[in-house]
């Protein structure tokens, strides 16, 4: 078997808050680390209100955007009335990825326990780009992307990644 060469994904960084900023933005700043680690670009990074308009709207324009292959958003995904990322994330899917919930679950299980239920984290493709829209926390930020983002964001992973089938998510719509 042919040893495959890292390609490197473009990914932007969404913070969902209503009090964050850039000074103290710790979860998106263990992402943007975390990407830059493994090889990644950083292709843009906002810090929006819990607002589910305005996140669609960044969402959909970042999907619009050429330069990024995968969003990552973090906070609004708990229970509360102002979580409202999951139901913003849900208004640009063309298809959810549903395996990723679970695996998230599984991976939060093993640091959290019980508490994992809280958490509604989701993952979805539109526009041949991929969304994963995060727990708020630092921790739950880091277990996402090293219990499961950095293997499926690497060509190399096998048996299976993301990135073997971005050529395929538009499919669709070369076929027209």
């Amino acid at each position: 078997m042919t040893e495959r060469s890292f390609i490197p994904v473009r990914i932007a960084v969404l913070t969902v808050s209503d009090t964050r900023t850039e000074a103290d933005d710790r979860s998106g700043e263990v992402l943007a680390g975390r990407i830059d680690a493994a090889g990644h670009v950083l292709a843009a990074r906002r810090i929006l209100p819990d607002d589910r308009a305005e996140i669609a709207g960044a969402l959909r324009a970042w999907c619009a955007d050429p330069g990024i292959d995968v969003i990552l958003t973090t906070g609004g995904t708990g229970l509360t009335g102002r979580d409202v990322t999951v139901e913003a994330h849900r208004d640009v899917y063309e298809k959810e990825i549903d395996a990723f919930s679970t695996m998230f679950t599984i991976v939060s299980m093993e640091k959290i326990g019980t508490s994992a239920v809280q958490s509604r984290a989701c993952a979805g493709v539109a526009q041949g780009t991929y969304l994963f829209a995060l727990p708020g926390s630092p921790g739950a930020c880091k277990d996402a992307w090293d219990g499961i983002l950095l293997a499926q964001l690497d060509y190399r992973h096998q048996p299976c990644n993301f990135v073997e089938i971005f050529p395929r998510l538009t499919e669709k719509e070369r076929r027209k």
